[in-house]
């Protein structure tokens, strides 16, 4: 499958666009720079939209259950066992997601697990507001939200392919991930001072609300009816089918590799920030909201950055720069007692881990045939998110004996290890080579 535009086939693809969108009425957006050429379909306006709200919403519950379990405990344990709670069901049942997204209708699979989705986001608001709340119910709600996740997300991934097609799909994967970046600025911000005027049901509530909009944006696409895919094997037999391709194939293999490394060590970062902002800087939950909205506004950079490409070739030494200086801004962040130093690498941090992630999802869903696009991006759920619940628990773990700075430095440390045998033994060995060019 080819896989970088030439510019005269990105000119191409451009003259098919404007004449298509004349004909077909397609896009309201006149004028539309090309370097965003996925916003002229209308049904990815309106999931953009929806997003946008939506994920302010999931950002400000994602502070709010933080800031909430370590109130009631003050223990980085239990905040590595919660984080560990509502990321392990991607671990063990992506796989299941990924099956139920090549089989079935992917439009009615996104409206249900964001139904789901809200459902829970109210009852967790339900038990705040009325003070019942224990840290067992954040625990249970915590991995009913994972367990929605585990097949959202590998379904919602490969749902893009029918909202712009495969020609604008790089587009449309880095302008996704700029939406959920803008809502990672805006909804930590938006969660502490929720917190402080209202308490942390509210956001709970609100989160609710926006799930809303994401589904009303579901309701009102257009998408054309496509036949159920029968088939005699298992899901399990379908996720390893989907991971003996990932694995076959150089690119996706050591993108995928390497972007475990990061989600096992690299972002464990986000499990401490209670611990950073009480007990390090001194602050309360205002200032842990404006480290991560600090660590957004970097993501957010970065994604509009990779959206801007105009080609997708030259990934894979974007992907060993980008994650060799997330290993290095862990290492500084590790040993930083200053507000300011803190988001700055932070703000760094952000920028590459998005970039890569960006990359990574790129090459993986421009080399997978759509037939098994799903698996494969659960295959991606399970390597990227699968593992950062195994990471939580290491983390809770190795900080209680050894402190959290030096639970960051050594993570920095091992993160900085995978980037250069990626380094060494992908990037010059594919530049010596000239083997697989789709990435080099």
């Amino acid at each position: 499958m080819a896989y970088a535009l030439t510019t005269s086939e990105d000119s191409r693809h451009r003259d098919i666009w404007r004449r298509n969108a004349s004909n077909a009425g397609e896009s309201p957006i006149l004028e539309l720079s090309t370097r965003f050429r996925a916003l002229k379909h209308r049904n990815f306006q309106l999931f953009i939209i929806g997003q946008l709200i939506s994920l302010i919403g999931t950002w400000m519950q994602n502070l709010a259950q933080q800031w909430l379990v370590y109130s009631l405990t003050h223990s980085v344990l239990l905040l590595g066992i919660f984080a560990c709670a509502s990321q392990a069901p991607m671990l063990f049942l992506a796989w299941m997601g990924g099956y139920v997204g090549d089989r079935y209708n992917r439009h009615r699979g996104v409206i249900v697990t964001q139904s789901c989705s809200m459902i829970l986001a109210f009852v967790l608001a339900g038990l705040t507001l009325t003070h019942v709340i224990r840290v067992w119910h954040l625990l249970v709600i915590a991995l009913l939200v994972g367990i929605v996740n585990a097949f959202d997300v590998p379904i919602r991934q490969s749902f893009f392919v029918h909202m712009v097609g495969q020609e604008d799909l790089p587009n449309a994967i880095a302008l996704n991930s700029s939406i959920f970046n803008g809502a990672r600025v805006v909804g930590p911000a938006i969660a502490g001072f929720t917190i402080l005027l209202v308490g942390e049901g509210w956001c709970f509530f609100l989160n609710g609300l926006s799930f809303v909009a994401v589904i009303v944006a579901l309701l009102m696409m257009r998408i054309p009816r496509g036949e159920a895919k029968r088939t005699q094997e298992s899901p399990w037999r379908n996720f390893t089918q989907g991971f003996r391709f990932a694995m076959a194939d150089l690119p996706i293999r050591s993108a995928l590799l390497l972007l475990s490394v990061l989600s096992l060590f690299g972002l464990q970062y986000s499990v401490f920030l209670p611990i950073y902002a009480h007990d390090i800087l001194h602050g309360g939950v205002g200032t842990q909201g404006l480290l991560m909205t600090a660590a957004g506004v970097g993501a957010l950079l970065g994604a509009l950055q990779f959206a801007a490409r105009t080609h997708y070739k030259g990934l894979a030494p974007v992907i060993g720069a980008t994650c060799t200086t997330c290993a290095v801004a862990l290492i500084i962040f590790s040993q930083a007692r200053v507000f300011w130093l803190c988001a700055g690498v932070l703000f760094v941090m952000g920028f590459a881990t998005t970039t890569q992630m960006a990359a990574t999802n790129t090459i993986l869903q421009e080399r997978v045939p759509d037939h098994m696009r799903s698996r494969l991006m659960a295959v991606y759920a399970t390597m990227f998110m699968g593992v950062s619940p195994i990471g939580a628990l290491i983390a809770g773990g190795v900080a209680k004996h050894v402190g959290t700075p030096n639970t960051i430095l050594l993570f920095g440390l091992l993160v900085l290890t995978g980037c250069l045998f990626f380094i060494t033994r992908v990037v010059m060995k594919v530049n010596k080579t000239g083997a697989a060019t789709a990435v080099a």
